[in-house]
């Protein structure tokens, strides 16, 4: 089936992109995807990919990329929308997998655990290229490339926060006590991590980058960039304070800002509200995006969080309704926000409403 849009606009919305994160634009990103726009042949075998079955192997690259082309040409892609695909299947902090923790999915979600329990001096991470999920996720990756010839973007795996992978290989109540007991070890594996995390991302980048190619950039966030870029996290900082934040999170982050061009922080939950100032004094931190979970008061609730991050030069994901963008442009004003969300096809008046704002 053919995916309905074209190599012409996705020029445009690419462009559309890079001038929002060079602040040149001067209207929200508005990314609306119109669902059962078109019908779908139903000829895919393979089921559509998830972290229930990203361990199951019987469905060949091609096969997955079969369902996904078939899902996608379903699919009108409107405002700042584009074909993409998101390879979060194989779970949040995923590089933790690469470097040799066990990969479980038993329960239909990803979670990671060391191998065996060690004390953190006998830990390393290396990145292994040859490691079963690495060598599976870049099999997709060039049956996508080949079949999608650009048309479709496919977005990095959620690698995770490097604290995050630290967890994955230690296991979490043995990197608490390690912070207290073995400082230096645990900033001696967190660099290790590090450079481990962009082998795997240049690794990935020469199947989804080739020379001479100008995809664009993404991953779990969908958010398109035209240079190297990346949402980063840290949901292991939510059970640590600001003083170890500051020590051991914040460097990591600020040398993520160093090295890639565009950067977006996943500010995930109440319990990283202490962070935020830290976050936001990162010169060249260019996004974040506020989850302020569920059971929580919805995001009018969090207009002076919005507006600090605004008042500090970053631009905002804006996470929730519909309602919830109108409300809070309305609110604090429209401009650096990214917004994205999905329609049922033939909802033209609320298309329209959503449209105008860009």
């Amino acid at each position: 089936m053919p995916i309905h849009f074209s190599k012409d606009r996705m020029a445009e919305v690419r462009d559309n992109y890079r001038r929002f994160w060079n602040g040149e634009l001067d209207r929200p990103i508005v990314a609306l995807t119109l669902h059962g726009a078109h019908p779908s042949e139903g000829k895919s075998r393979a089921p559509w990919l998830g972290q229930g079955n990203c361990a199951d192997f019987r469905w060949s690259p091609e096969e997955l990329i079969e369902t996904m082309d078939e899902g996608l040409s379903t699919l009108e892609f409107a405002g700042d929308a584009y074909p993409h695909v998101d390879l979060g299947a194989f779970g949040p902090g995923v590089a933790a997998a690469f470097c040799g923790a066990k990969l479980d999915n038993s329960s239909g979600r990803v979670w990671f655990s060391p191998q065996k329990e060690r004390e953190i001096g006998e830990i390393h991470a290396v990145y292994d290229p040859h490691n079963v999920w690495a060598e599976r996720i870049k099999a997709i990756y060039r049956a996508g490339m080949e079949r999608w010839d650009g048309l479709v973007v496919m977005g990095m795996p959620d690698l995770g926060g490097v604290m995050d992978v630290a967890a994955s290989l230690c296991g979490t109540e043995n990197l608490l006590t390690d912070l207290y007991d073995e400082p230096e070890e645990v900033l001696r594996l967190i660099r290790e991590i590090e450079t481990a995390w962009y082998a795997a991302y240049e690794d990935f980048s020469k199947i989804l980058h080739p020379e001479g190619g100008d995809m664009g950039w993404t991953d779990w966030s969908g958010i398109l960039s035209p240079d190297p870029a990346y949402i980063v996290q840290c949901d292991f900082c939510y059970m640590i304070g600001n003083e170890m934040f500051n020590r051991f999170v914040l460097p990591t982050v600020r040398r993520d800002t160093e090295r890639l061009t565009n950067v977006i922080y996943h500010l995930d939950g109440i319990g990283q509200l202490t962070h935020l100032d830290s976050v936001l004094s990162l010169e060249k931190l260019k996004a974040v995006q506020w989850v302020y979970g569920e059971g929580k008061p919805g995001p009018m609730h969090w207009l002076d969080v919005y507006r600090k991050i605004r008042a500090a030069g970053k631009r905002l994901w804006l996470v929730g309704e519909i309602k919830d963008f109108f409300d809070v442009s309305e609110a604090i004003g429209a401009d650096g926000v990214y917004f994205s969300c999905g329609l049922n096809y033939g909802n033209d008046d609320l298309k329209q409403k959503l449209l105008r704002q860009r």
